[in-house]
């Protein structure tokens, strides 16, 4: 059994989780299609919108595991952020001609929400980018 999806998912999932949001784009298609607890994204446009604040946040991501063979591939992380101290999460992407076409994000988003409120209520700005 080959892997291609899973060394195309790792190979992005490496990219964003070293800061580089624009190397790990060269893996999403143009057409990407993304399911996520804010709901569903189109166009690449869209996904770097939705992961530009979170990446920019981002102060360490642990890889716990990834599965996958040519087609799908299933990675699932720990992270660290500026807003919380663990934000566990796991990504399911179906990979056409090198490039991430379809994603599926699971992670949850009280924690980021609660931190986002303890922010506003303190008065802190800073805190409220992603």
């Amino acid at each position: 059994m080959t892997r291609a999806a899973l060394d195309v998912a790792l190979a992005y999932h490496h990219a964003w989780a070293g800061g580089d949001l624009d190397a790990a784009l060269s893996y999403i298609a143009d057409d990407v299609v993304c399911e996520a607890p804010p709901g569903r994204l189109t166009g690449r446009d869209a996904y770097r919108g939705f992961l530009e604040p979170y990446v920019s946040q981002l102060v360490s991501a642990t890889l716990i595991a990834a599965f996958g063979d040519d087609d799908t591939a299933l990675v699932m992380y720990d992270s660290v952020t500026r807003l919380v101290d663990r934000a566990p999460g796991a990504e399911c992407v179906h990979v056409e001609g090198g490039r991430i076409v379809r994603s599926w994000f699971i992670f949850d988003r009280a924690p980021f929400m609660a931190a986002r409120a303890a922010v506003v209520g303190s008065g802190d700005a800073e805190g409220t980018a992603s």
